[in-house]
């Protein structure tokens, strides 16, 4: 049951996603509801050979993200026999009624693979339409908003992914594929320049960002040859201040600053028009409330 039909891969991959993660994901889920069995409840009430239509619909503003990744929880479950089609785009607007995706088959099948379908689903949805919130926040600033690794463990692809539909860009995947120094990083380096430095000399051609909490802290690792600078909780005065200081100069070159920790989405502009050039949000994946999305089979005649 941990294979997927050729045109759900597609789609899933089509997307920026791995189908065998995706399936991984999927099957964990599935295991948890089926670790003693078969659906007891579905098996006692529902004939082997009986069939339904069910419509996936939103039931609140927002956008989509993990339609495919609901399509491929059904075909799965059903060993690819279900006729499953995606009625939006991830990405998508949606209101109350719109329907994001329709599948048909096997009763048994429908009714075993909904609730991960939807947990998955209201998920996403949930990370993108926050997500969504703050891009439209700042819209015309220039400002992009990014994701942080403040994710839920197993999940991060598709919280990450949902982020992308939502209009936001990704930080790092892991804690390799880009340095962060941060202030442990810096205690235990002796300085902030230094373990900046440490980290250069250790994979030269690694992106490398650097976490400060002062402006005293600015012109060190600007000179040092920072290319991106994650001014932590500073105030929307203080970054502006650091915006001045780092001057997109010939001295400094286009350094980029990032600005990261307790911000919200009611400053999200403020900060915005300090001219920065990042917003990081950890809220996006961390305390995203879902989007509710319903599953309702469709009556007989239909």
């Amino acid at each position: 049951m941990s294979s997927l039909s050729p045109d759900v891969a597609k789609a899933l991959t089509d997307g920026g996603l791995d189908p065998e993660y995706v399936a991984s994901v999927i099957m964990m889920a599935l295991d948890e509801d089926l670790a003693d069995g078969p659906d007891v409840t579905t098996e006692a009430t529902v004939s082997a050979d009986a069939t339904d239509t069910a419509d996936f619909a939103a039931r609140a503003v927002g956008v989509a993200a993990g339609v495919p990744v609901a399509a491929a929880v059904f075909d799965l479950v059903s060993q690819g026999t279900a006729k499953i089609r995606q009625a939006v785009k991830d990405g998508d607007r949606v209101e109350p009624g719109t329907v994001l995706l329709t599948v048909t088959g096997a009763t048994r099948d429908l009714l075993t693979g909904e609730r991960t379908a939807l947990n998955l689903l209201c998920h996403l949805s949930g990370v993108a339409t926050q997500t969504r919130l703050w891009v439209d926040a700042v819209e015309g600033t220039g400002t992009k908003i990014r994701d942080t690794r403040k994710t839920t463990p197993g999940l991060r692809a598709l919280e990450k992914y949902a982020v992308r539909c939502g209009g936001g860009e990704n930080h790092r995947m892991s804690l390799s594929d880009a340095g962060l120094v941060k202030d442990n990083h810096v205690v235990a380096a002796g300085g902030v320049v230094e373990a900046f430095e440490a980290v250069r000399k250790a994979h030269p051609g690694l992106p490398i960002e650097v976490e400060i909490d002062s402006l005293e802290q600015l012109p060190g690792v600007l000179a040092a040859g920072a290319e991106l600078i994650l001014l932590d909780n500073f105030t929307p005065e203080r970054m502006r201040a650091a915006v001045q200081v780092t001057g997109r100069n010939e001295l400094y070159g286009r350094t980029r600053l990032e600005a990261s920790g307790g911000l919200t989405l009611d400053l999200a502009r403020a900060v915005a028009e300090t001219g920065v050039d990042y917003i990081s949000v950890g809220a996006l994946t961390h305390s995203a409330p879902i989007l509710d999305v319903g599953s309702d089979f469709r009556e007989e005649g239909k």
